[in-house]
């Protein structure tokens, strides 16, 4: 769909719009309405211009993290900015609360456990992404974009799951986790490769220089992908806050909140440099930015884990601090300053919200995400996604939400709430605990999950429990004994 100047105003008016068919995009007018009850503005073009993207995918990072969301002992003014000129997902998950299966629903548009994935894949995994997915980059280069991922991978580190074999024109980066290196405080690692395209450039290389490089290349990308007249698809994938954090000089000492401060200083300078970039190369009106988290903080290392905002829990849990991240929009012209939506999103929806909006084809395979392209651009009388599963350890469905309230199942779990926390890179011992009985929260009035309120709400459990019934029925349950039926091998190596 496109959308159409047919009444010019005076400047800083309103343009009303209406909508054509095309397979192309103008500079679009919007709207966020239904329950987000958010109302965008046109832009003028006298040309057709394709929609350049650009997903920023933080590590780690969460609800409590940045200045906006009340961060302590620093300030993060450049992604302050994006959630003051574009809109916050304030009811937005990770599909997993850890990061290679919640990168995997991102670039495919699946629940993780459909294509096989759980956990984070370790060095060497004989398993990762399969040929059979088309990742975001694969289907946006049929419509000629450019595409490049600088950063963290985490799909598998074999030749053939990498990057540039899934869509990819460039890599530069991590294949996983920068804590899986022969300096882990707990466990023994192989050394940490760097990679440019499909070749290993160095090992165990100095992390401080990450962030910095990983934004360079982007920065770089963006004003030779303009310059080439291309659209671009740019994954700046970045490897902090995730432990063992590290921070360029131009940052080291200049927080109040220790090392963690720091970092996510320097993180904010890139998504500062990043839209400095769109705005020299004048395709700002023209780019969707996107800036998420691949799950909630690692809360047990303590001072250098980040800030759930108050939710329950952290990363590696099923409750709201795990799963829960932080969501900004940015579209200049198209989405209305500082606006706030409370539909329920998922990440895995990044996908089919992509195809839509540039004309790319859909995967040939089924995936499970939702085209929130409606809420971006035009009114929307109802929330497009109705529930979510929330799966974790290999294929166990711990919880169901319907974006007000959520039924969690008995389930056991790892704690942050029962024992001390680590410090200063240390990690701390994680407790564990139980869930003997389905519980029930009311996520408006309650979002921190503290107050169990099923007595009082027997149907609404029973309407999520008939709909997780149909996804065990699809996926399985490990806690059931359900093997699903629609599951899907990921790729192997021999």
């Amino acid at each position: 769909m496109k959308y159409k100047t047919v009444q010019k105003l005076k400047d800083n008016m309103l343009l009303s719009c209406k909508v054509l068919s095309s397979s192309r995009i103008l500079l679009r007018s919007g709207a966020f309405l239904g329950s987000c009850a958010l109302l965008g503005s046109c832009a003028h073009s006298d040309k057709e211009l394709p929609l350049n993207i650009v997903l920023i995918n933080l590590d780690d990072a969460g609800n409590g993290d940045f200045s906006f969301k009340g961060a302590v002992g620093y300030q993060t003014p450049h992604i302050d900015k994006l959630a003051a000129e574009g809109v916050s997902m304030t009811n937005f998950y990770a599909v997993q609360p850890i990061s290679g299966a919640s990168r995997a629903g991102l670039m495919t548009g699946c629940y993780p456990n459909r294509i096989g994935f759980a956990y984070a894949p370790n060095p060497n995994s004989p398993t990762g992404i399969s040929d059979k997915e088309e990742t975001i980059a694969e289907l946006l280069k049929t419509k000629g974009y450019a595409t490049a991922i600088f950063g963290k991978w985490h799909l598998g580190d074999a030749r053939k799951f990498l990057p540039l074999q899934h869509g990819f024109d460039e890599y530069y980066g991590l294949p996983y986790s920068n804590d899986m290196w022969p300096n882990h405080p707990q466990y023994k690692f192989p050394d940490l490769p760097l990679i440019e395209g499909n070749e290993v450039i160095g090992y165990n290389t100095e992390q401080s220089e990450l962030t910095t490089n990983y934004t360079n290349r982007a920065v770089d990308f963006i004003r030779r992908s303009t310059g080439s007249g291309k659209p671009f698809f740019l994954y700046l994938a970045h490897s902090m806050p995730h432990v063992p954090l590290a921070v360029s000089d131009k940052f080291k000492g200049k927080s109040e909140q220790g090392l963690y401060g720091d970092v996510m200083m320097e993180l904010d300078w890139s998504v500062g440099k990043v839209m400095q970039a769109l705005r020299e190369a004048k395709v700002e009106e023209n780019t969707l930015v996107i800036l998420t988290s691949d799950n909630g903080p690692w809360a047990n290392y303590g001072n250098h884990a980040g800030s759930s905002g108050g939710l329950r829990e952290a990363k590696a849990t099923t409750f709201n601090g795990g799963m829960r991240v932080p969501c900004l929009f940015y579209w200049k012209g198209t989405i209305a300053p500082g606006s706030i939506c409370n539909d329920l999103m998922s990440n895995i929806d990044i996908l089919p919200t992509l195809v839509e909006l540039t004309g790319a084809p859909h995967p040939q395979l089924p995936i499970d995400g939702l085209s929130m392209a409606a809420v971006l651009k035009r009114t929307n009388k109802a929330p497009i996604r109705q529930s979510l599963c929330m799966y974790y350890h290999r294929n166990s469905l711990q919880a169901i939400t319907d974006g007000y309230y959520k039924l969690i199942f008995p389930h056991k779990y790892v704690s942050y709430e029962t024992q001390m926390p680590g410090n200063d890179g240390q990690p701390g011992e994680l407790g564990k605990k139980e869930i003997t009985e389905c519980e029930l929260y009311d996520l408006r009035r309650d979002p921190g999950e503290r107050v169990n309120v099923i007595s009082q709400h027997p149907a609404i459990a029973e309407k999520l429990q008939r709909i997780a019934d149909q996804c065990r029925e699809d996926l399985g349950d490990d806690l059931t004994g359900q093997p699903g039926k629609n599951r899907r091998e990921p790729g192997r190596i021999d």
